[in-house]
């Protein structure tokens, strides 16, 4: 069976900095992308950066240049740090692994 479990989030004031962790337990393929997605209230949910393979990475506007992940295949996980951040960036943020979701980890910007 396969589990996802996020870390890291938390309350942060405007313009600080989060580092999220996602470590996928039970079957693990590198060749298959893992993805950060993020929910704000009363929004649909938005993929906001993606890994594959190691090599190809896709952020969403929003976030290029304010964001970075990251994957360590030995660790089986996903990382994204958050630089800059901005009340807008507050969300529950989903790590992804194929069909397989975490349960999430809230962050908060606000002073």
């Amino acid at each position: 069976q396969v589990q996802v479990v996020e870390s890291g989030g938390g309350l942060v004031q405007p313009g600080g900095s989060l580092r999220l962790s996602c470590a996928v337990s039970g079957m693990f393929s590198e060749t298959i992308a893992m993805a950060w997605y993020r929910q704000a209230p009363g929004k649909q949910r938005e993929l906001v950066a993606r890994i594959i393979a190691g090599s190809t990475i896709n952020y969403a506007d929003s976030v290029k240049g304010q964001f970075t992940i990251t994957k360590d295949n030995a660790k089986n996980s996903v990382y994204l740090q958050m630089y800059s951040l901005k009340p807008e960036d507050t969300a529950v943020y989903y790590c992804n692994y194929s069909v397989f979701w975490g349960q999430g980890t809230q962050v908060t910007v606000s002073s």
